[in-house]
């Protein structure tokens, strides 16, 4: 397998190893894409929301905290709000100080969650770029180590370990479709099978960042919002996904607010997995026909993340 030097095959087995003990395998799901009314052979749903902190990060964040000494001034992260907890987490086990810079979208729920979790939360501005400069500052003078949501290697070959997690479970599915708000998820999955499966990502409508690199050929600022826009509200396409997306990914689909909340709502109705909305694009996109898949295809989907309201699946 080849892939970014940043980020490949050996860096996320060597990320699998140091987090082993500290992260769940979480489990693989595998039913009849008709369960789902998706007209493929099965759907393997990777529950990474069943993950410590509820999402996927945990794996990213464990990955940078123990790859290197920690500085008595602890950590500090800008996060709409997974990442941060996710560090948090990460930060209460391994007994250091975290503080967290987020944006005024982050939802109730996740603000809770950070704050039950004992780290310092700060608001730095209306969007996660506004968050990140004022993170970027805070870094500068306490010399805490910089945890960044998705552009560190560390974080990205993380996120790969689930990709290697699918495989050892189930071996290759026909696609792959994730969610992509900075890239950290996509990215770790597309260095791991590097050509072997077909990765296509998926983004909302109102947070389009690697839509809009794909039509400029760079990376651009984007205007984020829409109903996922607490955990795939990056401006930008990471620097370290960004080439992993143009090597190995294969599609990039923008999904509707509403095709998105109909998906995460089936999810609770018919499975009971209560999923935040960037968790339900994979199967929003191929409900609504923006991915179809062979009928004899089976396609995994990564349910990347947990921290919604469970109240908010119950009124529909």
């Amino acid at each position: 397998m080849t892939a970014s030097p940043q980020v490949d095959a050996p860096s996320i087995h060597a990320a699998a190893a140091r987090i082993a003990g500290h992260v769940r395998r979480t489990p693989l799901l595998r039913l009849p894409g008709a369960a789902l009314g998706v007209d493929c052979a099965e759907l393997w749903l990777k529950l990474e929301h069943l993950q410590r902190s509820g999402s996927f990060k945990a794996r990213g964040m464990f990955n940078r905290m123990l790859a290197q000494p920690l500085p008595a001034a602890g950590v500090v992260v800008a996060s709409g709000g997974n990442a941060g907890i996710a560090v948090a987490t990460a930060a209460r086990a391994l007994g250091v100080a975290c503080e967290v810079f987020i944006p005024e979208m982050t939802s109730p729920a996740k603000r809770e969650a950070l704050a039950a979790l004992g780290a310092r939360v700060v608001v730095g501005g209306a969007a996660y770029a506004d968050a990140l400069a004022a993170c970027l500052q805070r870094q500068q003078e306490t010399g805490a180590l910089l945890m960044h949501a998705y552009d560190q290697a560390e974080v990205v070959a993380g996120a790969g370990t689930l990709a290697a997690e699918i495989e050892a479970d189930a071996g290759l599915p026909g696609r792959v479709l994730v969610s992509v708000g900075g890239g950290g998820l996509i990215g770790g999955i597309a260095a791991w099978w590097a050509g072997r499966v077909r990765v296509e990502a998926l983004e909302p409508v109102g947070s389009p960042t690697l839509h809009a690199a794909r039509a400029a050929g760079r990376p651009v600022d984007v205007d984020v919002g829409g109903v996922a826009a607490d955990a795939l509200g990056a401006r930008r396409i990471g620097s370290i996904a960004w080439p992993l997306c143009q090597q190995q990914v294969a599609a990039v689909h923008l999904v509707a607010d509403a095709d998105i909340l109909a998906a995460q709502h089936l999810l609770w109705r018919e499975l009971r997995l209560a999923v935040e909305p960037a968790a339900a694009l994979g199967l929003a996109a191929l409900r609504a026909g923006l991915v179809r898949p062979r009928a004899d295809e089976p396609v995994a989907l990564v349910l990347c993340g947990a921290n919604v309201d469970p109240a908010t699946l119950v009124q529909r």
